[in-house]
């Protein structure tokens, strides 16, 4: 895919406001997800364009969310399994 076809746009995390948060010229207001699939597919829709065309540009809070995450990071409000994030 061409580098023309792609929308860069750009994303930062906050989690007074809710999660990873990405802004861009075309879009109306700034886009709020928990996850960057989320984020990634809530913005194509919001811009009518594919998700393989929307490339996000982490900032430094947002890769490492990201990476915290990944790594397994502090148990999350989500985890329903029952066992504590040490095991």
């Amino acid at each position: 895919m061409p580098v023309d076809d792609e929308v860069l746009i750009a994303v930062t995390f906050d989690a007074a406001r809710g999660g990873y948060i990405a802004t861009h010229p075309q879009l109306a207001a700034s886009v709020i997800a928990l996850s960057l699939a989320v984020l990634r597919q809530r913005c194509a829709t919001a811009l009518g364009v594919s998700s393989e065309r929307v490339k996000l540009r982490l900032d430094k809070t947002a890769r490492r969310q990201r990476d915290q995450r990944r790594s397994g990071g502090p148990a999350r409000a989500s985890d329903t399994s029952g066992q504590s994030a040490a095991g």
